[in-house]
C-alpha cells in the first residue's frame, strides 16, 4: 500500500513497505531511496536514512538512493559524445559532475509503477538536456526481497545517444544502526585493482594494483585499518557480466554479514567519512562520520574520458540492465 511520508518543497512524498525473506524495507519515491531496511531478530536498522522526508534534500548524502544518470564523477562536467561537446552540471567542487548533477536521479521524485507484498517498481523520465545530458532517458527500478536479500534491478532506454550508469547508494551498518561507526566492520572486496584518483577523486586514467596499498581488501580487513579514508572504485571486471560475488561486509559485534553480488564491473566503496552529524537519522540515531559504509555497484568513474574503462554510452534500441543483490546472513 502506498502511504504518505511527509512533504518536500510542499509536495507529498510517497512510501511503500515491502517484506520477504526475513527483511522489511521501506521505499520512498524521492530518489527511489530505500528509506529503511530491517532484518528479523535484529533490533536496529541495517541502513542509514531519515524518519522525516524534509531532511532528504538538504542533508542526505544519497542515503539509499539511485544515483545517476551517471553515478560517480565526470571531470570538468565535460561530455564529448559522437563529436559533440556537452557541458554537464558542475555540482562537485564547482568543477565536476557528481551523480548526474544537482538534480540527478537520486534527487528526483520517481513514480511508483507497481507494488506487491515483496516488491516495488519505480519509474523516472530524465528529459533531453536535463543537467546537460543529451537524450531522454526512461528508467525503471525494481526492489525485491527474497531469501534474505535486497534485490535491485535497474533498466533504462534512451531516444538518443546518452550516458547511463546507475548505482544503488545504500549506507550500511550491521551493528547498531549508526550509533557507532563501521570502522571495525570487516570488509572483503574481490578486486585486484583500483582506478587511481587525484585529490578531488577524479581518475587519472591509471588502473593500479591493490597489492601494497592501504586499500587491499582481498582478505578481510577492518575498514578503519586503512591508513586514509576510503572513497575508491574497485575494478571487479573489464565489462558488465553475469552476477558475481563482489564483496562481503561483516559486523564483528553481531556477526551479521552482507554479501554483495552484481553484474557491474566496478564497486565504489565509501567509508562515510563525510556523513553529516545533523539532523538525527532513523530511530533518532545521531549519525557521525563513519556511521555507515556505502557499497555502490556501478561502472568505473569518469569513463567518458578514458576509452579503456568500461563505457556508459546507451544508444536508441539498446537496453541498459543492471542487477545487484545485497544478501544478508548471520555469521
Amino acid at each position: 500500500m502506498i502511504e504518505r511520508f511527509g512533504t518536500i518543497d510542499g509536495a507529498p512524498v510517497s512510501r511503500v513497505t515491502i517484506a520477504g525473506g526475513g527483511l522489511v524495507a521501506r521505499i520512498i519515491d524521492w530518489g527511489a531511496a530505500v528509506q529503511d531496511l530491517r532484518m528479523e531478530g535484529h533490533p536496529h536498522p541495517l541502513v542509514l536514512g531519515f524518519d522525516e522526508a524534509a531532511h532528504y534534500p538538504r542533508h542526505s548524502p544519497h542515503f539509499g538512493a539511485i544515483a545517476g544518470r551517471f553515478a560517480n564523477r565526470i571531470a570538468g562536467g565535460r561530455l564529448e559524445l559522437d563529436g559533440r561537446l556537452h557541458q554537464l552540471d558542475r555540482n562537485d567542487h564547482g568543477r565536476h559532475c557528481l551523480h548526474g548533477g544537482s538534480a540527478g536521479t537520486g534527487r528526483r521524485r520517481w513514480r511508483f509503477a507497481a507494488t506487491t507484498p515483496d516488491s516495488a517498481t519505480l519509474q523516472l523520465v530524465c528529459p533531453d538536456g536535463e543537467m546537460g545530458f543529451p537524450g531522454r532517458l526512461d528508467i525503471s527500478c525494481t526492489y525485491g526481497l527474497a531469501e534474505g536479500a535486497l534485490r535491485v534491478t535497474l533498466t533504462a532506454t534512451a531516444d538518443a545517444p546518452t550516458l547511463c550508469n546507475l548505482a544503488h547508494h545504500g549506507y550500511f551498518n550491521l551493528t547498531d544502526g549508526g550509533r557507532g561507526t563501521v570502522r571495525d566492520h570487516l570488509l572483503t572486496v574481490h578486486a585486484a585493482a583500483f582506478t587511481e584518483t587525484d585529490a578531488e577523486l577524479i581518475p587519472t586514467g591509471a588502473v593500479r594494483p591493490l597489492a601494497g596499498t592501504p586499500f587491499d581488501f582481498r582478505r578481510p580487513a577492518a575498514i578503519g585499518d586503512a591508513a586514509r579514508p576510503v572513497d575508491l572504485n574497485f575494478c571487479l571486471a573489464p565489462a558488465r557480466r553475469a552476477p558475481r560475488h563482489a564483496a562481503t561486509l561483516v559486523s564483528t559485534t553481531t556477526g551479521i554479514a552482507l554479501d554483495v553480488w552484481t553484474t557491474e564491473p566496478g564497486l565504489q566503496v565509501y567509508d562515510g567519512a563525510g556523513i553529516p552529524t545533523r539532523p538525527p537519522g532513523l530511530d533518532g540515531i545521531g549519525y557521525r562520520p563513519f556511521s555507515g559504509v556505502a557499497l555502490e555497484p556501478q561502472l568505473w568513474p569518469d569513463s567518458p574520458r578514458w576509452p579503456h574503462f568500461p563505457q556508459a554510452v546507451l544508444r536508441p534500441g539498446e537496453i541498459y540492465s543492471q542487477h545487484s543483490e545485497f544478501r544478508f546472513r548471520r555469521g
